[in-house]
């Protein structure tokens, strides 16, 4: 921990008043959690009042609160929460967005706040998510691998747990998230949907990566073979997922949310 102020910026005053839809986001909501080595990560969703789209009051789209500094690794006990705009969160959902696709299909524990509108949006994945989540998972699978090995203009950057590498030779943490990544994409696109908790056929090669009992080459072995398995997925058909989102239902249910928010709101 540090002694530095925490991190509280964006939409401070309208995010939480107007939250429609708060997940977990991190290790707990996929089983993966160790206790007492991760953080606590959050997204959520609200919706932006007129003035920030019909006026000119600042629309930062997003309201982000952290326990520690920005740029600061967090650790133990650490908490951060990022609450996008409804028409942000959605953007990054068409786009495929790994992370983002979360609290469509958080359950139980991990489901922290949902109001009608938020159960809507959830009801509304469908025409959301397109075979280009697939294509995100795959290529944020490439870039995790690519800094696991020191490959990219990143390499610096890796490995960013230094305990992990003395203790297990590599960052254990960073490549059970690229495996994860993998096996999650491979169910998302053969399925339609992400179980959360994984699997527990998926989850359980994923801890064995996070706690060390793999060496740093099965490791890697794992991850190509749950890429190579996602992009045969996506290269012979047998994706269930529409090739393009329904984009005028979401346009369609955008509006009438908006607008249904604000008039139940007396906005």
């Amino acid at each position: 921990m540090t002694d530095e102020p925490n991190v509280d910026l964006g939409d401070r005053e309208v995010a939480p008043r107007n939250e429609i839809l708060r997940t977990e986001v991190g290790s707990g909501v996929h089983g993966m959690a160790i206790p007492g080595t991760d953080d606590h990560d959050e997204t959520g969703v609200y919706i932006e009042e007129p003035a920030q789209l019909l006026g000119l009051a600042d629309a930062p789209q997003h309201w982000i609160w952290r326990t520690q500094p920005m740029g600061a690794r967090s650790g133990p006990g650490d908490v951060d929460l990022t609450v996008y705009a409804l028409r942000k969160f959605v953007r990054l959902v068409l786009s495929g967005n790994p992370t983002v696709l979360i609290p469509l299909y958080a359950v139980g524990p991990a489901l922290l706040h949902i109001t009608p509108l938020g159960q809507e949006l959830r009801e509304l994945t469908p025409a959301l998510v397109s075979r280009e989540a697939g294509h995100r998972f795959l290529g944020y699978l490439d870039g995790q691998r690519r800094r696991l090995v020191g490959e990219g203009p990143r390499r610096s950057r890796v490995p960013n747990r230094p305990e992990l590498v003395d203790r297990h030779g590599y960052d254990t943490k960073y490549a059970s998230h690229a495996l994860r990544l993998g096996l999650q994409g491979l169910e998302l696109v053969t399925t339609g949907r992400l179980t959360l908790p994984m699997r527990p056929d998926d989850l359980a090669p994923c801890l064995a990566v996070k706690r060390g009992e793999v060496s740093f080459t099965e490791a890697l072995a794992l991850i190509d073979r749950a890429r190579t398995d996602l992009q045969t997925a996506m290269d012979t058909g047998l994706s269930v997922l529409p090739d393009v989102p329904d984009r005028a239902a979401v346009d369609a249910w955008l509006i009438s949310a908006h607008r249904r928010h604000w008039a139940e709101n007396g906005l």
